[in-house]
Order: C-alpha cells, then sequence, then structure tokens
C-alpha cells in the first residue's frame, strides 16, 4: 500500500538562515531531498516540502530542528544533516536539539565541544557515571577525544591530580630500534594523536607546564608495568593492540580515587595472528562486572568527514560478505 501524497510550509524568519540552512549552492537541501526523498521548493517565507507522508515527515522535522539550531547561533554541516535525518526517520527528531544543548567541555580557545551523535551522549554520559569505561568503535567516533575531554575536566574540578595517558607501542621491539634518537623520541609518534587532544583542551604552553611538574603524563604502555597509579585519569587508547597479559596488567594498575577509560577498534588489530588481542578478550571477560561499562559506537556515530562513515560502512559490508562466504563453506 502506498503513502499519501502530502506536503508541509515552514516558516523562515529571515532570508539569511534559509541561506545557511540550504548551504553553497544548495548542497544541504540535495542531501535531505536525497536522503528523506521529499521534494523541497522555497519562497521568500516559506520551505515547501511535498512528497509521500513519511518522506514530508522526516524531511519538514529535519528542517524545523535545523533552522532552530541556527537561530542558537550552531554550525550546520553535512555529517549533522545526516544524523539528524537519521534521529528523524527513526522518530527521534525532538533528540537533535537535545545534542547541541549537551556541552561536554570547552577547548583552550573557548570552543565548545558537544556530543554530536547519541552514542556519544551515551560514552559520555558512562564515563561521568563509572570507574571503567571500554568505549569500542571505528575510528572517527571521538573515543579518545572525549574521553581526554572528560580527563581534562576531572583535572580542572579536582575530581583526579594527574592524568596518564597510554598506548601499547605495536612496533617497540625491532623496528623502533630502527628509529634515530632516545628511546622518548622513538615512541612519541606512536603517542602524537593523544598530544594534538591535549593541546586542544590544554593549550600547547599550560600543557608543557603540567607535564614538566608530572602532572600530566603521555607515555607507552610498557612504561605502566609494576605501578600502581592513585588519584589519577588513566586513559588507555589503541587497546585492540594489547595482548591478553598487557590488558590485565594495565587494569591492574589503577588504585584510590583513579579513573580508567579504554578505548580502542577492534577492526583495526595490528598483532601477530598468533596473539589475541587483550580488547575483545577483556570484553568477554569483564562484560558482567559490576562498575565496569561497555560502549559501542558505530557508523552512524562517526564525526568525521562523511567520507570516513562511507569507508566504515564498506568495510563492514566486507566483513559480513566474509563471514557468511566462511559460514557457507563451513556448512
Amino acid at each position: 500500500m502506498e503513502s499519501e501524497f502530502s506536503e508541509k510550509t515552514v516558516l523562515v524568519e529571515n532570508m539569511d538562515e534559509l541561506i545557511r540552512l540550504f548551504g553553497v549552492f544548495d548542497e544541504n537541501l540535495k542531501i535531505i531531498e536525497s536522503e528523506t526523498q521529499a521534494h523541497i521548493t522555497t519562497d521568500a517565507d516559506n520551505i515547501h516540502v511535498t512528497g509521500d507522508e513519511e518522506a514530508v515527515a522526516a524531511a519538514s522535522a529535519v528542517i524545523e530542528k535545523l533552522l532552530e539550531l541556527i537561530r542558537r547561533g550552531e554550525t550546520i554541516d553535512r555529517g549533522r544533516i545526516r544524523y539528524a535525518i537519521d534521529l528523524a526517520k527513526d522518530g527521534n527528531a525532538d533528540l537533535i536539539l537535545e545534542l547541541a544543548d549537551d556541552v561536554v567541555a570547552f577547548t583552550a580557545k573557548g570552543k565548545k565541544v558537544k556530543c554530536k551523535t547519541l552514542g556519544q551522549k551515551k560514552y559520555v554520559q558512562a564515563l561521568k557515571r563509572n570507574t571503567v569505561v571500554f568505549g569500542i568503535g571505528p575510528a572517527g567516533t571521538g573515543k579518545t577525544y572525549l574521553a581526554v575531554a572528560m580527563a581534562v575536566l576531572a583535572y580542572k574540578n579536582k575530581e583526579v591530580s594527574r592524568i596518564i595517558l597510554t598506548r601499547p607501542a605495536v612496533e617497540a621491539g625491532e623496528k623502533l630500534g630502527f628509529l634515530p634518537g632516545d628511546l622518548q623520541n622513538k615512541v612519541d609518534p606512536y603517542l602524537r594523536p593523544l598530544y594534538d587532544a591535549l593541546y586542544d583542551f590544554m593549550g600547547s604552553e599550560n600543557f608543557k607546564i603540567l607535564s614538566e611538574r608530572g602532572v600530566i603524563e603521555v607515555a607507552p604502555l610498557a612504561y605502566m608495568r609494576g605501578r600502581t597509579l592513585n588519584d589519577a585519569y588513566i586513559i588507555l587508547d589503541e587497546a585492540q593492540n594489547c595482548t591478553i597479559e598487557q590488558m590485565k596488567m594495565f587494569l591492574t594498575r589503577f588504585g584510590e580515587g583513579s579513573k580508567v577509560v579504554v578505548t580502542g577498534d577492534i577492526t583495526q588489530i595490528d598483532l601477530p595472528q598468533d596473539r589475541k588481542s587483550g580488547l575483545i578478550h577483556a570484553t568477554h571477560v569483564l562484560s558482567e562486572v559490576e562498575g565496569i561499562a561497555m560502549i559501542r559506537l558505530t557508523s552512524r556515530d562517526v564525526v568525521r568527514h562523511e567520507m570516513v562513515q562511507r569507508i566504515v560502512n564498506a568495510y563492514e559490508q566486507a566483513a559480513q560478505r566474509a563471514n557468511r562466504d566462511d559460514s557457507r563453506r563451513s556448512e
């Protein structure tokens, strides 16, 4: 049974907000039409949405919410539009505005950092409520960036006295030995994404001062062995490249007053094939442990360039096809 033809008119307050909504060469308008299958036209004061009932409902809801965001001074980009459309199709259009109100932190330059997806919102809520949080998902979902934001916020609020960021240097054996410089020079390339996030929230000068005082420590995972880390916000990044032994070692390092965040992407494991990922193992072993939250982000939570989301989707589909082929061969 086909949906009935429908139409709806959305009032526009001025031409400027119409231009900001539709974007350069109407690129935003084309996305809304393409994703919802509605037809959109305008006159001086109104946006007219026509098409089948379901398409019009989704498109008009998205337009109304995006206009409200524009009136609040928010920036509209293609990623935000596509996510708003996904929410509207699921009947959650009201959450578009709710996400816009959710300020997580401020960068050193005063820019607001907000959750851009429901997955990110759930992740941040878990970071606030739990002692140990696993953030698992593909590249571009903000796993590390939001964890660093919450770590800096916890330090500024005096909830912890230091911040420790670490990640495994997978090639910390023979290949690392050929690189020039001392040990710190050799491991710094592995830690660069963590430095970048800290610079964003603290500024390079403040970061340097706090590093010299030992308040901030960015180090490879091997440095954690044999230590007890009290009153610290500890982030383990790229955890998919930990062995089971390394993961257990890390998770038994933190002491009183500490919080732990473990982030990783189980589709990007660089370990040798005979070594099982400690992250995958931990998700099975610790899933029922009280005080530990397991948050899984998906391609819908990717907030980098829209092409990143398409690439992630393509790889996920390829993996699913490969799994189906393997199942058929084993039958």
